[in-house]
């Protein structure tokens, strides 16, 4: 069954149970900084093989100390359960 996109309302009260995340573009959107670029790098591997499992992956970027990351889901035209799901993963991984 595919996910089903979320409403205004739900989208809101799904970003008040995370910290640093906003919605930009219509992508749940959020810039993660590291003190250096390996510390950037463990963090990209180990949110790859949570998002593998989920079967959810992410648009995502590395400039040395910092991943950008942009949630949503493509076949939903907008965003679902699935991207606060893999958010919240990240933000624990994160470790905030």
């Amino acid at each position: 069954m595919a996910a089903a996109k979320l409403s205004k309302q739900d989208i809101a009260a799904e970003l008040r149970k995370l910290s640093g995340w906003t919605v930009v573009k219509r992508n749940l959107h959020r810039v993660f900084e590291f003190k250096d670029f390996p510390a950037a790098f463990v963090f990209m591997t180990r949110v790859a093989f949570v998002a593998e499992k989920m079967s959810h992956h992410p648009d995502w970027s590395n400039s040395w100390n910092k991943v950008t990351v942009d949630l949503s889901t493509h076949s939903a035209g907008g965003l679902t359960q699935n991207d606060f799901d893999l958010a919240g993963k990240m933000q624990r991984i994160y470790g905030g």
